[in-house]
């Protein structure tokens, strides 16, 4: 695509959020649209919000597990960004009505790093080496495209469908916890609508981690120390609306929940 066009696209979809108005998918309009094409986009999007004033404080694997590739239909993950706009913190209410189109919850494990990691060749140790601690995670995500209609290349120019986050209130050591075989348990107004373990998200969430700073690595980017990284879903989405509540427990980490306005 012409770099008029990669721009024009993304400061769409930057308008599509503010406005909160979804768009036609990309990938109806420009059927040779690549997934490089679609992470310019994506770039540009993400000018626009630090040009408002927003600043990144973290980036996000998507699109891990098998039930959610699924349910997208498409068939690899992708990334994206966080800003300091999308965070909240345990008995925060979250917004949705207010700032998302048509959000939908997942429930997550966040690394916090203490070191920076820049790929390629970044190996599983090297993860857990560099990581902080791990936390309980809600992350909310939003589309920018009508009713969802996405391929891997709509999701990926819409920051990977970032929408907010809100992290529970215990941080653990990664290597007191086994990240493979940790269950998930999530509940929607008290009831329970999903399960999970680790080993949903590529195997494991630290492979998740690492897949993101070598994918990242290509285009020159580090994952920084002090930053959240969202390592990937565990449990199927679910769609949510102002006046849901959910929570979210993983054995051996804590747990998260969230009451939507």
């Amino acid at each position: 695509m012409e770099k008029t066009q990669i721009q024009d696209l993304g400061d769409e979809l930057y308008q599509a959020m503010v406005q909160r108005e979804a768009v036609a998918p990309l990938t109806t309009r420009f059927e040779d649209i690549t997934i490089g094409d679609a992470y310019s986009i994506s770039q540009r999007m993400l000018e626009r919000r630090l040009e408002s004033g927003e600043r990144v404080i973290g980036k996000k694997i998507g699109l891990t597990s098998k039930a959610v590739q699924t349910m997208l239909k498409v068939d690899q993950p992708d990334f994206g960004y966080l800003t300091d706009k999308m965070a909240f913190s345990q008995g925060q209410e979250m917004p949705i009505s207010e700032q998302l189109i048509q959000p939908k919850a997942e429930g997550e494990i966040a690394f916090i790093l203490k070191k920076d990691l820049m790929g390629p060749g970044i190996t599983n140790a090297e993860v857990l080496a560099a990581t902080e601690c791990v936390m309980p995670c809600f992350e909310v995500i939003d589309s920018r495209i009508e009713n969802w209609q996405i391929k891997i290349q709509d999701t990926i120019a819409d920051n990977a469908s970032c929408g907010l986050f809100i992290l529970g209130d215990k941080a653990i050591d990664p290597r007191k916890v086994d990240l493979t075989t940790c269950g998930m348990v999530v509940e929607k107004n008290g009831a329970v609508i999903s399960t999970g373990a680790g080993a949903a998200a590529l195997g494991s969430p630290v492979n998740c981690v690492a897949w993101l700073a070598n994918t990242l690595g290509q285009f020159g980017i580090a994952l920084k120390a002090g930053e959240v990284i969202l390592s990937g879903s565990l449990v199927p989405l679910a769609p949510v609306q102002a006046g849901d509540h959910m929570s979210v427990s993983i054995g051996g980490i804590g747990s998260a929940s969230v009451r939507f306005i």
